[in-house]
C-alpha cells in the first residue's frame, strides 16, 4: 500500500511540474474589473505567474470546501459529544452500583439462594 502512496504522489508531483513548467507566463491579476476599480478607487493588482493562479484557486477551493464541510457537519460531532457524554455518565453509575465485581457462579448463586440453607 505505501508503494502505491509513493507512486501515486510521484505522478501527481510530476503533473503538478509539468502544469506549472507550461504555465510560466506572467498574466495581471487584479482585484476588481477595470470599471469598478476606478469607481470604488481599489486599485489592486499584480504580475503573476499563470501556474501560480491555477493553484491558488485550487487551493481556495479546497480550504472553503473544507470549511463548509466543517459547518455542515457541527450536527453529527455535536450528537457525538453528547453520545461520549451518556457514556461516560453510564459507565459511572455501573461502577458506583458494583458493576466491576466479579460475577458468582450461577451454582453457587442458587444453592446460597435457595430455602433452608443457612
Amino acid at each position: 500500500m505505501r508503494t502505491i502512496r509513493f507512486a501515486f504522489l510521484a505522478v501527481l508531483c510530476i503533473g503538478l511540474v509539468t502544469v506549472a513548467l507550461a504555465n510560466r507566463t506572467p498574466v495581471a491579476v487584479h482585484l476588481l474589473p477595470e470599471d469598478m476599480s476606478v469607481f470604488s478607487g481599489l486599485n489592486y493588482g499584480a504580475e503573476l505567474p499563470l501556474f501560480l493562479v491555477i493553484f491558488a484557486g485550487i487551493v481556495t477551493g479546497l480550504l472553503i470546501g473544507a470549511i463548509w464541510e466543517w459547518f455542515r457537519e457541527a450536527g453529527q460531532r455535536a450528537e457525538a459529544a453528547a453520545a461520549r457524554r451518556e457514556i461516560a455518565r453510564l459507565s459511572a453509575e455501573v461502577t458506583r452500583l458494583g458493576g466491576n465485581q466479579k460475577p458468582k457462579d450461577e451454582v453457587l448463586a442458587l444453592l446460597e439462594a435457595a430455602p433452608g440453607r443457612r
